[in-house]
């Protein structure tokens, strides 16, 4: 009962639960995190106004993609990580804030990670997931000359990049807590190159989703194809359809969440097979646990938790940017 209590507290993701990491290996991480979000916060300052709904649909249709784990090997799970495919769609500041809000929302409201490693969370699938991504990816992009398949070749090794070296962090971290490094690496390393290939395909589909469809919204990944790809002019009628249209598709995913791969995912397997699941504590305090509504059983308390996070994590990071651009305009206001 206490195995299964604690695996449903890491039911999703390559979210660290507290008890994992040391107190010391968490507040370093803390401090990184912050630093890097700090960073974001002042890159996105000049973010186009009329793109801001658009990263609201990224947090939303993350947040419900990552509810879809699908089966990779030998009874073990995956699921969308999202930092590439954030960062070559907004750019790797503006998609390192949308992937904050996605993590933070999962662990304050979900109990999806925990608190104390909440810092690391977001360094290892927020941070590190999308520099990589966009610092891999961009330059493939533009090396293909804007060829379609550039774009597929740039995607899926930008996202397998991008969950190898969440993966690596992850690892590293549990190994500077205590555990040893000759199980972690080469168990974390070897189930994520698998989940690494879901990660690329469904980044691949997303991308050549967006750049067939709009790809003037996106002009981070514009800037690596076809200079014709500019050529659509964007209004706010077009935003507005896109942020309708995104969120739809991020409700129907929230609708085949029920669908989702029960086994567990990487870091929940390795934990299991390798006996440091024990060390997981139980969340301090539980509002919306496992992805469902307390008093509330089968499907429809998964697809209602499901819509209900997708909501607020859009608000969430919409909301951000606003006040990111409104204090932007503050500061120049003042200067005038």
């Amino acid at each position: 009962m206490l195995v299964q209590a604690l695996g449903q507290a890491i039911l999703l993701g390559m979210h660290i639960p507290d008890g994992f990491l040391s107190v010391p290996v968490a507040l370093l991480w803390w401090v990184l995190t912050i630093a890097a979000l700090a960073l974001a916060v002042q890159r996105t300052q000049g973010f186009d106004e009329r793109r801001v709904p658009f990263m609201g649909v990224m947090a939303a249709f993350i947040f419900a993609a990552q509810m879809l784990n699908f089966p990779v090997l030998g009874g073990t799970s995956g699921h969308l990580l999202g930092g590439a495919l954030a960062a070559l769609l907004l750019g790797p500041w503006a998609g390192m804030l949308v992937m904050t809000c996605v993590i933070a929302l999962q662990a304050l409201l979900f109990q999806d990670g925990g608190l104390l490693a909440l810092g690391a969370n977001v360094f290892n699938m927020g941070v590190a997931a999308t520099l990589v991504g966009y610092g891999v990816g961009m330059p493939l992009m533009r090396a293909a000359g804007g060829k379609p398949w550039g774009l597929i070749v740039a995607g899926f090794v930008a996202a397998w990049l991008s969950v190898m070296v969440a993966a690596f962090l992850t690892s590293l971290q549990l190994v500077l807590s205590g555990l040893s490094a000759a199980v972690v690496f080469p168990a974390m390393l070897f189930v994520h190159a698998f989940i690494g290939i879901g990660e690329g395909l469904i980044t691949v589909a997303a991308l050549a989703f967006v750049a067939t469809m709009r790809p003037d919204l996106v002009p981070a990944l514009a800037e690596g194809l076809d200079a014709r790809a500019l050529s659509r002019a964007m209004s706010r009628s077009a935003m507005l359809s896109v942020t309708l249209i995104g969120l739809a598709i991020a409700v129907g995913l929230a609708f085949l969440s029920p669908m989702a791969s029960a086994d567990p995912d990487g870091l929940e397997r390795v934990a299991e097979d390798h006996g440091f699941i024990e060390r997981a504590q139980d969340p301090a305090y539980n509002i919306l646990p496992d992805y469902t509504i307390p008093g509330l059983d089968g499907p429809l308390s998964t697809i209602l938790s499901g819509v209900i996070g997708l909501l607020i994590v859009f608000t969430l990071a919409y909301g951000i940017m606003l006040l990111i651009r409104g204090r932007r305009k503050s500061g120049q206001g003042s200067t005038s």
